[in-house]
């Protein structure tokens, strides 16, 4: 790649975008991230972070400015599995992970390597397994990192939109056995028994459930395999801020007559207000490009949900990228819009330059008007 940097110190944009582009190129779907934890570990270094991979496989760079706050950027380097060719086209880079979330990933690591007036500590880490129920990398971020002052997640929003909230998420597998039978014998069959189990979840979530609203609760039916001896069913329910995840699985397992329900992963709804200094810079930074910023809550989930089950510091989820492209045949990013989303990340770095205490701006007695979206 050409020198990365303009006479005023930032990322050229030459630079940034083949960047991504190269991060397209090596194919990274869960449990595969290694080479391109590898290549970003050079191309930080040759940026002037001081760059490794963990134990885990995150990349983790950090460029020390001074004694002031330690801001944190995360995005995520696995991708879904699938197929989606590299080419530029019309003012868009395709690739698989294009939005979700090389895209994001690429912007936090050109802006960080950018910002010259940032006082304290800049961390970036490249995580592996978000995609993956046991968002791996994220765990061992939280279990091993100091508590940065503040942390903005890598993920699309959208070049003029910040992230305040996801949805949890509860993950179930029901598993029954019958004895062999005749399909005309009254007694009820494995793959019955399945059925009845997602009707019953359906029941007990309510007529509202919904995976289109923030505060309502939604099931999807994963995996069902089953036949009139044996049955597995994967189940997933979005929940809302403040579900009781133990209170759904002790009255669905009330209502099952047999079989054995496990609960595979759950993480917490999290949710941030308008007033979080993280959401504060990001909104600045668009601003700054002219354009009004958009605050939404999303239906599904990020390793936003697992740093916050246990970081109380100001956060919010901000990354270039069109959502609704995520795993998408054809996703891909605009590229004016990668641009756009490192200035703004640029902009809120320095934003972020004196963080204020550290208020607990999480819950609040009303939601705010927010759209809710995937």
């Amino acid at each position: 790649m050409n020198w990365p940097f303009t006479e005023s110190g930032r990322v050229t944009e030459t630079y940034a975008a083949g960047l991504l582009r190269k991060m397209l190129e090596t194919p990274s779907p869960s449990y595969h991230e290694r080479e391109l934890a590898g290549f970003l570990a050079e191309e930080m270094t040759g940026l002037g972070f001081q760059a490794h991979i963990d134990d885990v496989g995150n990349v983790i760079g950090v460029i020390e400015h001074g004694d002031g706050p330690t801001l944190m950027l995360l995005g995520h380097m696995d991708t879904v599995p699938g197929h989606v060719p590299v080419r530029s086209e019309d003012g868009r880079l395709y690739g698989r992970g294009a939005v979700d979330a090389k895209g994001p990933l690429a912007a936090m690591i050109c802006a960080a390597a950018g910002v010259v007036d940032f006082p304290g500590r800049i961390v970036v880490i490249g995580v592996v397994e978000e995609e993956t129920p046991s968002s791996r990398g994220a765990m061992a971020v939280r279990a091993r990192h100091e508590r940065p002052d503040a942390l903005i997640i890598g993920e699309p929003s959208g070049w003029s939109s910040v992230v305040l909230g996801y949805k949890g998420k509860l993950d179930l597998r029901y598993t029954v056995k019958c004895p062999a039978t005749h399909p005309s014998n009254p007694v009820p069959k494995a793959s019955e028994l399945a059925v009845a189990c997602w009707s019953a979840l359906l029941d007990l979530l309510g007529p509202d459930a919904s995976h289109a609203v923030f505060d309502q609760p939604g099931a999807t039916l994963c995996r069902l395999n089953a036949d009139l001896t044996t049955a597995t069913m994967d189940l997933s329910i979005r929940t809302p801020p403040g579900f009781d995840d133990e209170k759904l699985v002790r009255e669905l397992r009330e209502r099952l007559t047999t079989g054995e329900l496990k609960v595979l992963n759950a993480v917490s709804a999290c949710r941030v207000g308008r007033a979080d200094p993280a959401v504060r810079a990001l909104v600045t930074g668009i601003r700054q490009l002219h354009a009004q910023p958009r605050l939404v809550l999303k239906t599904a989930t990020s390793d936003m949900n697992t740093l916050a089950e246990e970081w109380d510091i100001p956060m919010a989820t901000y990354g270039p990228g069109d959502s609704s492209l995520d795993h998408a045949d054809d996703e891909h990013i605009v590229l004016a819009d990668y641009l756009r989303g490192i200035d703004v990340l640029t902009i809120a770095i320095s934003e972020l330059a004196h963080l204020p205490g550290r208020p607990d701006d999480r819950v609040s007695a009303a939601p705010p008007p927010l759209r809710s979206v995937k």
